[in-house]
C-alpha cells in the first residue's frame, strides 16, 4: 500500500507492505521459486560441465576450467538473490534485473546464428521476463523497499 506523511517539509510517499512480518505476498514467493528454479538449472549446468572435464579432453584446459568457475559462480549467485528475495532485501530488484538482462542476452543468442535452438531460447526469455515483470509488480516492491527509521 501506498501511504503519504509529512517528513517535516513535504508529504512524502511510502511504500508499506500489506500483509503481516510473518508472511510472504504469493508475488514475492512465486518470484524466489522462478530465481531458485533459475539457480537449480545453473547447479545443472555445473554438475555437467565437472563431468565432461573430468571425462573429455577440452580444446582448451583453462577455458574449460573457467567456464567452470564462471557458471559455479553464477549458480552460487542466483542462489543467493533467491534467498535474499525471501528475506525482503532491497538490492534484490539490481541483482536481479541484471542476471535477467544477461540471461535474455543468451536467450536473443539462440534464436539466431548457425547453431540457433529456438526451444533453449525461449526456455531461457520465458522465466527471465516473468521475473522482470514480478520484480516491479507493487506487493514486490513494498516488500523491497528500504525503510528508513
Amino acid at each position: 500500500m501506498v501511504f503519504q506523511r509529512f517528513n517535516g517539509e513535504r508529504m512524502v510517499d511510502e511504500l508499506v507492505p500489506d500483509e503481516k512480518p510473518g508472511r510472504q505476498h504469493p508475488n514475492l514467493v512465486v518470484l524466489a521459486l522462478i530465481i531458485f528454479f533459475e539457480s537449480t538449472l545453473l547447479f545443472v549446468a555445473l554438475g555437467y560441465l565437472i563431468l565432461e572435464l573430468g571425462s573429455e579432453t577440452p580444446q582448451s584446459y583453462p577455458s574449460a576450467i573457467a567456464l567452470t568457475v564462471l557458471t559455479a559462480l553464477a549458480a552460487v549467485w542466483v542462489a543467493v538473490i533467491g534467498v535474499s528475495v525471501l528475506r525482503r532485501q532491497p538490492w534484490i530488484r539490481g541483482a536481479a534485473v541484471v542476471w535477467q538482462v544477461l540471461q535474455i542476452s543468451v536467450a536473443i543468442g539462440s534464436f539466431q546464428g548457425v547453431f540457433a535452438r529456438p526451444d533453449i531460447g525461449w526456455f531461457l526469455l520465458a522465466p527471465a521476463v516473468a521475473v522482470l515483470v514480478l520484480l516491479f509488480t507493487q506487493p514486490v516492491l513494498a516488500a523491497t523497499t528500504r525503510r528508513e527509521g
